[in-house]
């Protein structure tokens, strides 16, 4: 079943994901993240070194979307009334502890916090409402927050137990690395760009909130057996994940969903059970035990998320099969011998442009799937 109101919606969240990453190389997969935890009305964390282009891409999405935005750097000595806002001191006069949260955190539709867990206990515990129910509370004041999501990011996971137990509050984690070597032309030249051409304004708000309202409509039926064997497959590999997790991964689930436009998951929908996985390492070891659950792994607006969810080294027969049907094509990858060297590389470039894809000249399986495709 489908709605030509909700197609229409994610048709046009689209448009702003693509105006969000326009010269912002390689950062595709984050923008759609981004777009995923606020359809689920969850939270994305981000884990990364500095200069990696966290803060641009969450700014440049929420331009794109429109609505109110919030960022702000946290540091050791950042006081709530930063982010939260001041104590409103004619009213303390009256003897009523009240905030002014005018343009402030409170406001935001889209928040982009970063070094997040350097914030005081007093502000990561006014967050944890703000997150999980969208309430603010301090004093006397007690307000509905209009967030629809927040990234959270920091060069590292925490080791304090404390601090990760506000960590797992983010339903989904990504882990960002710098450009390699072989994309740098590409992120000088879109760097430029997007210096010059900043993303176009607004409008996909509105549609965000119909892809929302959408939510509690999908049929998870179609992917909730296929799910529960997938966590069975990760436990009996030793990567564990919380029932709280297990069950809000749904969610991510039904907002793929919405997201295609249907109101039905299938087990093409699982591939966000990857950014469920909690730390690097268990989603390296989930890429590796559920590959052939996300086999089948598809989407027709999130392409770059799902690429990277279920990335795959190619063994030396399929680097063999690629290099054959690259040369069945006529794209020259020079001898099929199963070694990934530049002429293998720049057949995968060549290719890439002749279908106006992003020309990185990275191997995938589903590279290989789609060039094996008569």
């Amino acid at each position: 079943m489908t709605d030509t109101s909700l197609q229409a919606a994610a048709e046009h969240v689209r448009h702003a994901i693509r105006s969000a990453t326009d010269g912002l190389v390689g950062r595709d997969q984050l923008a759609e993240l981004i777009v995923l935890a606020a359809v689920a009305q969850e939270h994305l964390l981000v884990i990364g070194p500095p200069g990696t282009a966290k803060s641009a891409v969450v700014r440049r999405v929420a331009q794109a979307l429109g609505g109110r935005y919030f960022e702000y750097l946290l540091g050791r000595f950042t006081e709530p009334s930063e982010l939260f806002g001041p104590v409103d001191l004619n009213k303390l006069r009256a003897g009523t502890v009240e905030t002014d949260v005018s343009g402030m955190l409170p406001e935001a539709d889209v928040a982009f916090l970063d070094e997040v867990f350097l914030g005081s206990t007093a502000i990561l515990n006014t967050l944890l409402g703000v997150l999980n129910e969208r309430r603010f509370r301090r004093g006397h004041t007690q307000l509905h927050c209009p967030l629809r999501v927040c990234v959270g990011a920091a060069n590292a996971l925490p080791d304090d137990e404390s601090l990760a137990a506000f960590g797992d509050r983010f339903l989904l984690h990504a882990f960002i690395e710098p450009l390699p070597d072989h994309q740098l032309e590409a992120m000088l030249s879109g760097g430029w760009r997007s210096d010059h051409a900043p993303a176009a304004g607004g409008g996909a708000l509105a549609d965000l909130d119909v892809l929302c309202r959408h939510l509690q409509q999908v049929d998870l039926g179609g992917a909730q057996p296929a799910l529960a064997n997938a966590i069975r497959q990760l436990r009996q590999a030793g990567v564990t994940l919380s029932d709280r997790r297990i069950v809000k991964s749904q969610r991510l689930l039904a907002a793929a969903a919405v997201l295609a436009g249907r109101l039905q998951t299938s087990e093409a929908d699982l591939w966000p059970l990857l950014y469920v996985l909690p730390t690097h390492e268990a989603q390296q070891s989930a890429r590796d035990v559920l590959r052939d659950v996300f086999a089948n792994a598809a989407h027709p607006h999130l392409l770059s998320a799902v690429e990277e969810a279920t990335l795959q080294p190619l063994s030396r027969a399929e680097t063999i099969a690629l290099q054959q049907a690259l040369n069945a094509r006529g794209f020259g990858a020079g001898t099929a011998d199963g070694l990934l060297g530049p002429a293998t590389r720049d057949a995968i470039r060549r290719w890439q442009r002749s279908v106006g894809e992003p020309a990185d000249g990275y191997p995938t399986v589903q590279l290989l799937q789609r060039l094996a495709t008569p």
